[in-house]
């Protein structure tokens, strides 16, 4: 049997999709939390000076979007067949250029960096924010199953629907032109197993 060894800090963010990843397909792993006073030492021994990292049998892979990808193909969910994996991949990347764009905001708010985090909202998120869900909502106003992808669930259904999770934690006006993203939102998270790990995983800061 596969031993897995997911290596992240105690926060959600960008080792959550795995979490749901491993949840979803009822899957045992390891997971080592790294405190941010460990880390220093630790960060070279790391395959890009960076976490999460997922040990698996030992070899370590680094990247989430690789991770999310490796662990997806693993479990059956990273699309059915070449070109839905492609259309997977897309969406992943283009969400992956929007958090890019609204790093400076989400730093900030975060309490990562000092800064003026109601005008970084109102100037880099809030413009960013619909420009690129206003893609995500075309994509699911065009497929009747209500997934992003063909007709079943694939991990950028669990990317996006915790991303507008969050954001709804804290900033409901800017989803709310948004009808099928939210939809769509409800949807993933009212699924068994993931509603289950929410209800169970730690309580992280985000």
């Amino acid at each position: 049997m596969v031993h897995y060894k997911l290596i992240y800090f105690p926060l959600r963010a960008r080792g959550e999709i795995a979490r749901q990843i491993f949840a979803y397909a009822g899957k045992d792993y390891e997971e080592k939390s790294i405190t941010f006073e460990q880390w220093p030492a630790l960060k070279n021994t790391t395959p890009f000076g960076q976490l999460p990292v997922l040990e698996v049998d030992g070899k370590p892979l680094g990247q989430s979007y690789a991770i999310a990808r490796y662990l997806a193909q693993e479990f059956g969910i990273a699309g059915k067949n070449d070109i839905e994996k492609a259309e997977v991949d897309a969406i992943a990347d283009q969400f992956k250029d929007y958090l890019n764009e609204v790093v400076p905001y989400l730093t900030v708010a975060a309490g990562f960096k000092p800064g003026d985090a109601n005008q970084l909202r109102t100037d880099v998120f809030v413009p960013n924010f619909k420009k690129h869900f206003a893609f995500f909502e075309g994509i699911l106003a065009s497929n009747p199953s209500g997934f992003f992808v063909g007709n079943s669930l694939t991990w950028v259904d669990l990317l996006i629907s915790q991303h507008i999770s969050e954001v709804l934690e804290k900033d409901l006006k800017v989803v709310e032109e948004f009808k099928k993203v939210q939809t769509h939102r409800k949807k993933i998270q009212s699924i068994e197993s993931i509603k289950n790990w929410i209800a169970r995983r730690p309580e992280y800061p985000f």
